[in-house]
């Protein structure tokens, strides 16, 4: 079991960019793969990213490949989401996740994580 708290949420101009930080409590945190996930307003929640236990394997969204990276850091408990180049259709909640899997073919699928962050709002303006 893990908690989880995302950060660096904000408002930018089209073009620019934020780094969002997802800090995970507990000893356990190399154990789970992490994913990236956003949702808008009336919009189904969508798959952004997601990164295995080690950080050796990640996967990208078509939508986000080219501008957005995640990584984690476990001695930092920590995962992240460089954004880039953002547009306004990047606009919504996002949330990070954990799974307890292994990092599947299966890594854009909410039911695949068992926990979730409360989410940091992402507004890109154009």
């Amino acid at each position: 079991q893990v908690q989880l708290v995302e950060s660096g949420g904000g408002l930018v101009q089209a073009g620019g960019s934020l780094r969002l930080s997802c800090a995970a409590s507990g000893r356990t945190f190399s154990s789970y793969a992490m994913g990236w996930f956003r949702q808008a307003p009336g919009k189904e929640r969508e798959s952004v990213a997601a990164i295995s236990r080690s950080g050796g394997t990640t996967y990208y969204a078509d939508s986000v490949k080219g501008r957005f990276t995640i990584s984690r850091d476990n001695a930092k408990n920590t995962v992240y989401l460089q954004m880039n180049s953002l547009k306004p259709e990047d606009t919504g909640v996002y949330y990070c996740a954990a799974n307890s899997r292994y990092l599947s073919s299966s890594w854009y699928k909410p039911y695949e994580y068992g926990y979730w962050g409360q989410g940091t709002q992402v507004t890109v303006s154009s």
